[in-house]
């Protein structure tokens, strides 16, 4: 069997809120349920946990390999926003894509908790 991470609890000042903002730059749903946590399911295999009874203290990097049309679809989400975005993780409002990384496409992104998301596609 290979290993897959099934979840990951995502600290939010509004579980809910934090939730909805990474499921609408995302293409995504949030689960519905009364649990603690607020659920994005992002594959068949991982959730996005959001809990605002842990405190945000700091910035958390979350990446993702997505493909060139997931790609294209979030990146228009995060500019129709007017989210600031970058080319890397230390220049992340730049406004700029980076076009050289591994072969792909690669930006940077904050959601509204100060977590830093990174989109690829290599």
């Amino acid at each position: 069997m290979a290993i897959t991470l099934n979840h990951t609890i995502v600290p939010a000042k509004d579980k809910q809120a934090s939730a909805k903002f990474f499921a609408g730059i995302f293409g995504l749903q949030v689960k519905e349920g009364e649990g603690r946590f607020a659920q994005v399911q992002v594959n068949d295999t991982l959730t996005m946990d959001y809990d605002q009874l842990r405190p945000v203290v700091e910035s958390i990097h979350y990446a993702f390999h997505v493909s060139d049309a997931e790609f294209d679809g979030i990146y228009g989400r995060v500019k129709t926003a007017g989210i600031a975005y970058g080319s890397g993780p230390f220049d992340h409002k730049n406004m700029q894509i980076n076009s050289e990384r591994r072969g792909g496409r690669a930006f940077y992104f904050e959601d509204i908790d100060g977590h830093l998301l990174e989109v690829m596609t290599a």
